[in-house]
């Protein structure tokens, strides 16, 4: 039996760049409950920027947001996984040096940026509804860091290379999409968060769904036997996945989870 279903969000459950559920998952996830089916968004987005998304069930959800660095609920934190703040502030500066990123850093609440592009704040506060704080410099700011994000319009997978593999060992390190790299503190993921939850409702991954499509959904399918890669999914994912599931434009996470109801 079912009894946890976790979804990664863009690609997923909504086209790229697009910030809006289908109206029908709301009503879904809410049957799947009173079956008592626990239903959980996975995403590198911040937790506003999910409870935005979910807001008209945003109680009735699980937020394994910042790629699991943060696990929680409408208005409680359960998990928090911090970044060594050293090394934190040494990538940060590392990003600087990389022409056309920009730097994002994820605290509990709010995510801090120094940026003076205009159009990338408003993109962040007005798409994603993240929660923002703008301030002079980043490295300044005395929160608990959570995520360290570097943002390109695209070829982010090459644009960070070098980063990847100079931190890689003191990071966890991930591609999130053709525009994001985020960094979490060591063994920090998707499924590790997955795995919280699994323990602490004593839920087997026997009895845990799941859907992705990008590189860091990858350790989330891996925690769940009915992993499913949507169509539109890269390939990578596709092979970690036991299951396949119709295309995010098609309604394919929604397809399988009526079938479930």
């Amino acid at each position: 039996m079912i009894k946890l279903i976790a979804s990664d969000i863009d690609g997923t459950l909504v086209r790229d760049g697009e910030h809006k559920l289908n109206p029908e998952f709301f009503d879904v996830i809410l049957g799947l409950r009173k079956k008592g089916i626990q239903f959980a968004a996975a995403s590198g987005r911040q937790w506003a920027s999910i409870e935005a998304v979910f807001e008209p069930i945003k109680e009735k959800v699980f937020y394994l947001s910042d790629n699991g660095a943060y696990v929680g609920c409408h208005g409680r934190n359960l998990f928090l996984n911090p970044i060594r703040r050293d090394t934190a502030m040494e990538l940060i500066r590392q990003i600087r040096q990389v022409p056309q990123l920009e730097v994002m850093v994820g605290g509990p609440d709010v995510v801090y940026v120094d940026t003076r592009d205009r159009k990338f704040v408003d993109w962040i506060v007005n798409g994603y509804r993240f929660q923002v704080k703008q301030v002079e410099d980043v490295t300044l700011i005395t929160d608990e860091i959570i995520k360290v994000s570097a943002y390109k319009p695209c070829g982010i997978q090459e644009a960070t290379k070098g980063l990847m593999e100079q931190f890689g060992d003191r990071l966890k390190m991930t591609i999130s999409g053709d525009m994001w790299m985020d960094a979490m503190a060591p063994g920090v993921c998707k499924g590790h968060a997955i795995k919280v939850l699994q323990d602490n409702l004593e839920i087997k991954p026997q009895e845990t769904m799941a859907f992705g499509d990008q590189l860091n959904d990858i350790e989330m399918l891996e925690r769940s036997y009915y992993s499913f890669a949507v169509a539109n999914a890269r390939e990578e994912v596709k092979k970690a996945a036991r299951f396949q599931a119709d295309s995010n434009v098609n309604n394919g996470v929604l397809k399988i989870l009526r079938q479930l109801l």
